[in-house]
């Protein structure tokens, strides 16, 4: 396989309505958190440092019976949660989102006063278990179109039509070569990166989630 192909099969995925509908509501989706509080905004960032190795339907159910806002749980709370839903990582997560805390009431104007990869950077740098995936994911289901989500599934895929080799690690540096290489994809396609990724996870996956 090659890039030709993916692009090609990318394309045929574009006219199929059903398929289009599902993605196009599921970005328009994450246009709700242009305008949401912090504490809304807390709770995704919180969905995506539990999705780190752990499955996304999972997680989802985990963010959505939560009885407690994220933003004022304590440890026990969120541990006694997590663990009731057999989640793999209880006590560190847990520990994760409670120190993320510190920023509950402010998150907005840190994400709204840097740009572009300081964005990401910031979320890197502040937020203990966020890593690249995980703020590119966190940044994505917020509206912000352009970051690239690099997960199992996508380097699988990637790798399977021979665009990259599929590596040991992703450092970095790697992150953002795999990155650019999606973004010319986006490009070539006429898709945003969010878009893309939505496309090529449900090539993998069968599946359409935030």
């Amino acid at each position: 396989m090659s890039k030709t192909k993916l692009l090609t099969e990318i394309q045929h995925l574009k006219q199929q309505k059903n398929i289009t509908d599902q993605i196009t509501s599921t970005i328009q989706s994450f246009e709700y958190y242009r305008t949401a509080t912090n504490d809304e905004l807390f709770s995704e960032l919180c969905y995506c440092i539990l999705t780190a190795n752990c499955q996304a339907k999972t997680c989802m159910n985990i963010q959505d019976t939560f009885p407690h806002s994220f933003s004022h749980a304590t440890t026990e709370q969120i541990t006694t949660h997590l663990r009731n839903h057999h989640y793999r990582f209880p006590n560190i997560r847990s520990q994760f989102i409670k120190k993320a805390q510190i920023y509950k009431n402010d998150l907005k104007e840190h994400l709204e006063k840097n740009q572009g990869l300081q964005r990401r950077q910031w979320l890197t740098t502040h937020i203990k278990g966020l890593g690249m995936k995980e703020s590119s994911h966190f940044l994505r289901n917020i509206g912000y179109s352009d970051y690239a989500i690099i997960d199992t599934h996508i380097i699988s895929l990637l790798h399977n039509y021979e665009i990259i080799k599929k590596p040991k690690t992703i450092t970095k540096k790697r992150y953002l070569h795999i990155e650019e290489k999606l973004n010319q994809i986006a490009k070539e396609t006429n898709l945003t990166l969010a878009t893309l990724d939505l496309y090529l996870w449900y090539m993998k996956t069968g599946w359409i989630l935030k």
